[in-house]
């Protein structure tokens, strides 16, 4: 009887051995899509590989407008954290390395371990209530706009397709402090909470 519990023991911790030494990336292919609305899932032949809890600002400057003034975003500042708290990603806006794009400001996400990069275009949006909580910014599809590897070669980002922002929670420019000219200039950092799901290609010569 002894010897049953201790195989059983013995191979409970191998399993769990083998599972803290895989690579993250193999861990990560477990990655379970969210429910989305139509508009901003992710095209067949891409999987989701990582997923990042974002915890951050929107950032808002108050600029003239067609209609008066309002608060534009100049920024997202958060850090990606995956399901055991640790710091995965940082995310921000940058110029884009792609020479097509001249430098076009996009949404950017920056590995915290091999500082791979992906650079993400805005393809659509979703504000359905089925999904998007009252008062928070809106779901969102982002396509590849550029990748970079890190300077040691680190190449987790660098493979990415397509980023979803989902859960999202806050995050909306305020309704209020941006009315006149002598307004103009002043910001705003509004606290918001997003998940960001990552995907690659499933096709020929994917990693």
């Amino acid at each position: 009887m002894k010897h049953g519990l201790y195989s059983a023991a013995t191979k409970l911790f191998a399993v769990a051995a083998f599972a803290a030494w895989l690579p993250q990336t193999a861990l990560a292919d477990t990655v379970t899509p969210p429910d989305v609305p139509d508009n901003i899932k992710v095209e067949t032949g891409n999987k989701a590989f990582l997923v990042g809890h974002a915890f951050g600002t929107q950032n808002y400057i108050c600029l003239p407008s067609a209609t008066g003034f309002a608060f534009s975003l100049f920024t997202p500042e958060a850090t990606l954290l995956d399901d055991d708290d640790g710091q995965i990603i940082t995310h921000y806006f940058s110029p884009t390395p792609n020479p097509d794009e001249k430098g076009a400001i996009r949404a950017t996400w920056q590995h915290s371990r091999d500082s791979s990069l992906f650079f993400g275009t805005a393809l659509q949006s979703s504000t359905d209530a089925k999904f998007v909580e009252q008062g928070a910014i809106p779901w969102v599809l982002l396509g590849r706009s550029a990748v970079r590897d890190g300077p040691t070669g680190g190449d987790v980002l660098a493979n990415t397709t397509f980023v979803q922002r989902v859960n999202t929670h806050g995050g909306v420019a305020p309704s209020t402090g941006c009315a006149t000219s002598a307004d103009v200039g002043k910001k705003a950092f509004v606290p918001y909470t997003a998940d960001y799901f990552f995907y690659k290609s499933t096709g020929a010569g994917a990693d």
